[in-house]
C-alpha cells in the first residue's frame, strides 16, 4: 500500500468511527500486505492470508448485500489481477464491492450502504 493510499485509508476510517461510533468495529482492514520475512509469510499463508482480499470490510449488511467489501486505491492505483478475482468471487457471493479511489466516494458507499438497513 502506497503512503498515499494510506493516508487516504487512515482518513476513511477515522470519519466511519466519529460518524457512526456505535459500529466502529464493523469495519475493519485486513493486513495483507507489507514487507515481511518469507518464514513469517509462509506462516502468514498457513493461517489463512490470501492474496488480492479487499483492504476494507464492512460487515454491515442492507436489503440488497450481505456487506460490503473496499478496495482502497489511489486515483492513478492500479487493481491486480488477485484483487479483481477476489472482488469477483465476493460480488458473486452476494456482498457489495467497491473500488474507492476518494475520500468523497469512501462516504458515498458507507451512506449508502447504511441508507440501505
Amino acid at each position: 500500500m502506497s503512503r498515499e493510499e494510506s493516508k487516504l485509508q487512515q482518513s476513511c476510517i477515522l470519519w466511519f468511527r466519529l460518524q457512526y461510533p456505535k459500529l466502529s468495529k464493523a469495519l475493519f482492514s485486513v493486513p495483507n500486505g507489507g514487507l515481511r520475512n518469507k518464514r513469517e509469510a509462509v506462516t502468514l499463508k498457513k493461517e489463512g492470508v490470501v492474496s488480492g482480499v479487499a483492504d476494507l470490510i464492512l460487515a454491515i449488511p442492507n436489503k440488497d448485500n450481505s456487506g460490503v467489501f473496499i478496495e482502497m486505491k489511489t486515483p492513478k492505483g492500479i487493481v491486480s489481477k488477485e484483487q479483481k478475482e477476489f472482488l469477483s468471487l465476493m460480488s458473486s457471493l452476494g456482498y457489495r464491492v467497491e473500488i474507492c479511489r476518494t475520500f468523497d466516494r469512501f462516504m458515498f458507499i458507507v451512506n449508502s450502504q447504511m441508507r440501505g438497513r
